[in-house]
This record gives C-alpha cells, structure tokens and sequence, in this order.
C-alpha cells in the first residue's frame, strides 16, 4: 500500500502498481506507470509522464513536461524490458524526454547523481550521464552516449550517437559533437574543435595550479606538437608519471572508438 504521507495531486494518474516513497509529491496531471519507483523526497511537477522500467533516487525535481521512460526512438527496438536509472538529487526542467535502453546495449539508460539538466534536453536511449554535469537548453544526446562527470555541455548542443565526452570538457552553446571529446577540454563549433584547456572549470573545482600546467602541457602535445594520437600518447606517458590527471586523458585516448575531435 502507499504510504498516506505521498501528496498526489487529485488530477494526477498513478498506476497502483508504482513504487512512490514517503514525502514524494505529484502535481496535477501527471501519470506515473506500474513499473516505476520513485525514491524519497522526489517532487514530480505537473503534466509530467514517468513510465517504462524507470528507477528514480532520492530528492530528485522533476518539471513539467517532461517524459521519462518511453521506449526508445529505435526501429530495432522489439518491446524488450529494457530501462532507466535516474540517482540522486537531479533537476530536471520541462520538456525532456528520456528514453530507456536497449538489448542492443546494456539495455539501460543510465542519469547518475547531481545533475543539471535544463529544457527540451533528451537523452536517448542506452545514454551513460555521469555526475554533476549540466545540459544546458536543448541538447540532444544521440543514442550510446556516454558523458563523463563534471562535463558541461552549452546549449543546442548536438551529439552524435556513439560519442563519449569526457569529464571536466565543455562545449560552446551550438557545438555539434561528432567525435570522441577528451577530458577537460573547450570545444566549439560545427563540427566541434578544440579550443584550449577548460581552465576556468578546473579552477572553479579546486585544481590546484600545478596540475593545470601539466594539463596544459598535455593539450599542447595533444593538439599543437603536430603528433600523430599514437605519438602523442607516447610522450603523454611519459607525462603522466605523477600526474593521475593526464593518466586519466590518455586512459580516454585509448578507448576512443570514433576518434577525437582535433
């Protein structure tokens, strides 16, 4: 039975089957599906639409408008009971629509913990949202995206399926993303390029000086030594002896399926 403190708008439709914790709130209009469970403190706004196998955490907000767990947007897709799982402490404004994964994936779309997610974002199916990130107005994450943690992407980005951006990176408002991006890196553009070190990020989240030098000079070997990847992975090597951060960009370097943008 639902506990009695969930405070459901009159108008709203909840399957009976729902999962909803303690203290969460549904506005008006809204309809909750019987595979859904919803952790506590979560405040769903009105006219919102949960259903599919979605999983959400705890004290996320969910505004109006927004569609989470409808199949995906995939031909191939056969009715398999595929998901989504939404952490903990995400805002997520009106409009956007996140769909569950696929069996020609993991099956899930995953959302981790602490993010920022402004209007008419979508994240398609089989996406991996890391932490605190945020997408700005109207995003479009194309299916199999992966997104690391603290990666800031500007609005009307557009990311091309398959892609991976990596953490700390930030993209200009408009970019298209049609190659892997790696960590802590300024990309802008159509199609997106590099331009420099996300430096003000790194300060703002405590990197301590000497660290942005050596990533400053592992930009520069990256991009401006005139290497070819495997070269400059060579000399990133090296670099990275005592500096788990430039480690961390060529680790993504080496996974990289669709090249990076350059």
């Amino acid at each position: 039975m639902r506990p009695a403190t969930v405070k459901l708008h009159p108008t709203a439709i909840i399957d009976p089957r729902a999962q909803l914790a303690q203290d969460v709130e549904v506005g008006p209009y809204s309809v909750i599906g019987p595979d859904v469970v919803i952790g506590p403190g979560c405040w769903i706004g009105p006219h919102a639409v949960i259903t599919g196998h979605t999983r959400m955490g705890a004290r996320n907000r969910i505004f109006q408008h927004s569609s989470l767990g409808e199949i995906p947007q995939d031909k191939k897709y056969g009715g398999e009971a595929t998901r989504l799982e939404i952490g903990d402490d995400n805002t997520i404004r009106e409009f956007c629509t996140f769909n569950c994964g696929t069996a020609q994936d993991v099956g899930v779309t995953r959302v981790g913990n602490g993010n920022w997610i402004m209007a008419y974002v979508h994240v398609a199916h089989d996406c991996q949202v890391s932490n605190h990130t945020i997408l700005a107005n109207g995003v479009q994450l194309g299916g199999h995206v992966h997104i690391g943690e603290y990666a800031i992407l500007g609005g009307l980005t557009g990311v091309h399926q398959f892609c991976h951006i990596g953490a700390h990176s930030i993209t200009g408002a408009g970019t298209v993303v049609l190659k892997d991006i790696p960590p802590f890196v300024t990309v802008s553009g159509n199609p997106g390029k590099p331009y420099g070190l996300n430096v003000e990020g790194l300060k703002r989240r405590g990197f301590a000086a000497p660290t942005i030098t050596k990533l400053k000079r592992a930009y520069k070997t990256l991009y401006r030594s005139g290497l070819t990847i495997e070269q400059a992975m060579k000399e990133l090597e090296r670099q990275s002896r005592g500096c788990p951060e430039v480690r961390v960009t060529m680790d993504f370097l080496a996974a990289a399926t669709r090249g990076v943008v350059r």
